[in-house]
């Protein structure tokens, strides 16, 4: 009996004690996040400090709680587009800026459009008669577009410049595939949907090199010709051409070669930087005398709220990946998006809407469920105006179908109009370990997909039949929208991506031009007044949004919904594998004499179990109708 107390009375001190360090991580967490709240009073004279730590996006993903426990303040991070870009033209009025200082020494960088926005922005800074000055201690493509903006260029000594230019190899899977013994069941439609061919191919295909060679080269001719606008004075095109013999006469040194092609004014370590732009601005109230007076970025942004004045106009994002559900930024998840629709609809503020697209594609279903959203916004008469980011293609451009008017960049991708899907099957692989499949089938459908004995060709023609009526579907959509007959466009369909100077003249897109652009056209759609007006973001949630644990392990997760065919398809294939998965497992595991029908188990649920084989079962046999080809 006391064994018994003291075993109670140490579970109790266990209990006890996981909810004490459940309530220090939660109260930690939160002290954590609201001491790094933006503080405006901070503000004071000096340079707006953009010291770019991670990269540039279109929507940052929310931040989980995993995030705030192990992130710190020098952790890498994703900066809003359009938090940047006002942060740059507020420098312009604000008097208390006195310069720019752009620090891109840990800079990740951007897409091509997007960073060709923030250098417009840097150029207006210029403009208006305020400095711009720029470090690194190595500058690649993404960083170097940013700082040929500046006034001035400094580089480490002991670091060097690298033009990389777009392109390069990818990973093409077919030889280890077959050696596995695994079977690539691939369905889709376009003979530029280049997407699938890694698992079917050891190489590029003639026609995927075809489309990668003309869109590589229009974004290097683009930027090529963007920063030697912004640095006429640099020798930027022969350095990229042939960098080993500028860097072999040069001895290596990498930072002479800059100095000498006039890539960058001078050479100088951070220490030294800092003291320049001290002499610029003033030298910072601290015991250092390197440091210059400095404006947070944060603190700025938050000092300085979008105008409200006017009319709203929404503008609903669509980043990223597109997916069933209701995930965060970070993915396009429909449902979210598609409510985020609707309930700006129901308060009925908004006179115009603008989507503003930057994504890949993703599953053709959840596509539908935006534009159908979309198309209820249409219904109601408010106009529709499409703004492209550095990327509008595959299910991206399905999206952008129901727009009125459609904006695009010169440098964003876009098109893609072709349709995949990819399902494994394990027939081989098995073989060579004596696992074979036989049975008794009711339908030709009987246990189908089978990842045993390989799919059976009714299931093929199927899978390969619903794949080929989406594509139906796409071109379909965008006959409409483009006012053109579906043979012209299923022959500038078939998967091929294009720039968006091509896509303007192909008819894909109305014009170029940017958000403002956007607004602007939305505006004047809405009969607005200019300057009448002002975006209304249909942003998700609040910095606070991961509190309730979304995501945390021990929260149970959403089941997807079976979307058509395909998804009917992956599902049962799912829960095939699960079930030989317990099955097997079942088998090491018992002990004695079994009373056990294991025919019945094929006419049952197969239970997953989240933390266990269902994860890599998901990855395994992850499937996506549409994507960019890379």
């Amino acid at each position: 009996m006391q064994f018994a107390r003291a075993a109670w009375k140490f579970l109790v001190a266990i209990k006890d004690g996981m909810v004490l360090v459940a309530m220090l991580l939660f109260f930690g967490a939160l002290y954590a996040l609201l001491s790094s709240a933006p503080n405006s009073a901070a503000i004071r004279d000096g340079a707006l400090l953009l010291d770019l730590n991670g990269v540039i996006v279109e929507q940052p993903a929310a931040p989980t709680f995993e995030d705030f426990l192990a992130g710190t303040s020098d952790s890498p991070r994703e900066y809003r587009l359009r938090d940047v870009l006002h942060a740059i033209d507020a420098s312009v009025e604000d008097d208390r800026v006195k310069a720019i200082v752009l620090d891109l020494g840990r800079f990740a960088g951007g897409g091509q459009t997007s960073l060709t926005d923030v250098g417009a922005a840097l150029d207006r800074v210029r403009k208006a008669g305020k400095p711009i000055y720029a470090f690194a201690s190595f500058y690649s493509d993404d960083s170097y577009q940013l700082a040929a903006h500046a006034s001035e260029i400094w580089l480490d000594p002991m670091g060097g410049i690298i033009f990389a230019g777009p392109g390069g190899n990818r990973l093409y899977y077919k030889g280890l595939i077959d050696r596995l013994g695994v079977t690539a069941n691939i369905y889709r439609v376009g003979t530029y949907k280049s997407a699938v061919e890694p698992y079917m191919r050891s190489d590029q295909s003639p026609a995927a090199r075809e489309a990668s060679e003309a869109l590589y080269g229009v974004l290097w001719d683009s930027w090529l010709t963007e920063v030697g606008k912004a640095r006429p004075q640099a020798v930027i095109a022969p350095f990229a051409s042939n960098p080993a013999n500028f860097a072999r006469t040069a001895g290596g040194d990498l930072a002479k070669v800059a100095i000498e092609q006039k890539l960058v004014d001078r050479l100088g370590d951070k220490t030294a930087f800092d003291r320049f732009a001290a002499e610029q601005v003033g030298t910072d109230e601290t015991p250092s005398p390197d440091s210059f007076k400095s404006i947070d970025y944060d603190d700025f942004v938050e000092a300085h709220p979008v105008d409200t004045d006017g009319t709203p106009i929404g503008v609903i994002t669509v980043a990223g990946e597109i997916v069933d559900g209701e995930t965060g930024p970070g993915m396009a998840a429909s449902g979210r998006i598609a409510e985020q629709i609707y309930q700006a609809l129901d308060e009925g503020e908004i006179k115009a809407l603008v989507v503003r697209i930057d994504s890949p594609g993703g599953s053709a279903f959840a596509s539908e469920e935006i534009r159908l959203a979309l198309l209820e916004a249409r219904k109601m008469k408010l106009p529709i105006v499409v703004s492209m980011g550095d990327v509008a293609a595959s299910g991206g451009y399905w999206i952008a179908t129901a727009g009125d008017h459609i904006f695009a960049e010169p440098d964003t991708i876009t098109g893609s109009i072709g349709v995949f899907a990819v399902l494994p099957s394990f027939e081989k692989a098995l073989a060579k370990w004596g696992v074979t499949a036989d049975g008794v089938q009711t339908t030709p459908l009987s246990g189908e997909p089978d990842f045993v004995g390989g799919f059976g060709e009714e299931l093929n023609v199927i899978l390969q039949s619903g794949v080929e009526n989406s594509y139906g579907d796409f071109v379909k959509l965008v006959a409409a929208a483009r006012d053109k007959t579906p043979a012209e466009v299923d022959t500038i369909g078939q998967g091929r991506v294009w720039d968006g100077g091509t896509a303007r003249q192909l008819g894909l897109v109305d014009g170029f031009g940017g958000i403002k652009d956007a607004l602007a056209e939305a505006a004047k759609r809405a009969g607005l007044a200019e300057g009448d007006y002002h975006p209304q973001y249909l942003d998700p949630g609040s910095r606070f949004s991961w509190l309730p644990f979304d995501g945390i392990p021990f929260v149970r997760q959403e089941s997807t919904p079976v979307t058509g065919v395909i998804g009917w398809a992956a599902q049962r294939q799912k829960a095939i594998v699960g079930r030989a998965l317990v099955t097997a497992q079942g088998l090491l595991a018992r002990e004695d004499v079994q009373a056990l029908c294991l025919e019945c188990g094929a006419t049952a649920s197969v239970q997953r179990d989240s933390r266990g084989s269902a994860a890599w079962i998901d990855r395994l046999l992850a499937y996506s109708f549409s994507s960019v080809p890379r």
